[in-house]
């Protein structure tokens, strides 16, 4: 069975649907390359993927680990180049607002999260700058 279905809706549009769930997302090109910008943009998906995948590794280890993670939250910037265009940078701020995990933990925590699938599948030509801020 296939992950998922791609259609081109027109107007530098696609739909997405998860094969298993059923659930559907849709992209749209950016303002900056012919598009409307009134979803995310196939790259904006690769920069937000990463991020995601950090946060679910990271409670997948948690949980293995017995810590309590708490709250936490991703901020995600992708910068992109012109010549050619691709994305060149990610920049994920990973928040614990009300955070009161040790520094063994947040270790634990953070190598988790920088090898998560997503960050190793990435070309390495794209940097990943990713920063950890407890509160």
């Amino acid at each position: 069975m296939c992950t998922s279905t791609v259609v081109y809706l027109d107007r530098l549009r696609t739909e997405a649907t998860h094969t298993r769930s059923g659930e559907v997302i849709l992209t749209d090109a950016p303002t900056d390359n012919e598009g409307k910008g009134q979803y995310f943009s196939p790259t904006d998906l690769l920069a937000t993927s990463l991020a995601s995948c950090m946060l679910t590794i990271m409670g997948i280890t948690a949980n293995k680990k017995n810590i309590h993670m708490g709250h936490c939250e991703a901020e995600v910037l992708k910068v992109m180049s012109s010549s050619p265009r691709r994305v060149i940078e990610i920049q994920i701020l990973i928040h614990f607002p009300q955070s009161e995990l040790n520094k063994k933990s947040r270790a634990i925590l953070e190598k988790a999260a920088l090898s998560c699938p997503v960050a190793l599948s990435l070309n390495p030509a794209i940097n990943q700058k990713v920063t950890f801020k407890y509160e």
